[in-house]
């Protein structure tokens, strides 16, 4: 079992550490999850809460496969915060997984 990330402190990065065999794998991985953010967005603005939940759910998926515990975590919450139709609960949501994008820093091992 994967020991959980720990909480990272504000401005910092967070260092994930993911085996090197997905490290042809990771930047498309991240970047996609870049362009995720950009249709949640466009999502949340048009109340399109089956489009957010399909996204949370595949993130909740896919995350941990990559060894991104934290996206799973996100991904969980906005599916259900969509099943919901929480839209504050989504916009939090979204704004932790922009965080996390924008300060992990990822080490192969």
């Amino acid at each position: 079992m994967t020991p959980p990330e720990p909480t990272p402190i504000a401005n910092e990065p967070i260092t994930v550490h993911i085996d090197s065999d997905l490290e042809h794998l990771v930047p498309t991985f991240l970047a996609n999850r870049q362009k995720d953010l950009r249709t949640i967005r466009t999502a949340l603005a048009e109340k399109d809460f089956e489009t957010i939940g399909m996204l949370g759910h595949r993130m909740k998926g896919d995350g941990g496969g990559y060894g991104f515990h934290a996206i799973s975590e996100i991904g969980g919450s906005m599916e259900l915060a969509a099943g919901r139709h929480d839209q504050p609960a989504i916009e939090r949501s979204t704004s932790q997984l922009e965080d996390f994008l924008a300060r992990v820093a990822v080490v192969f091992r």
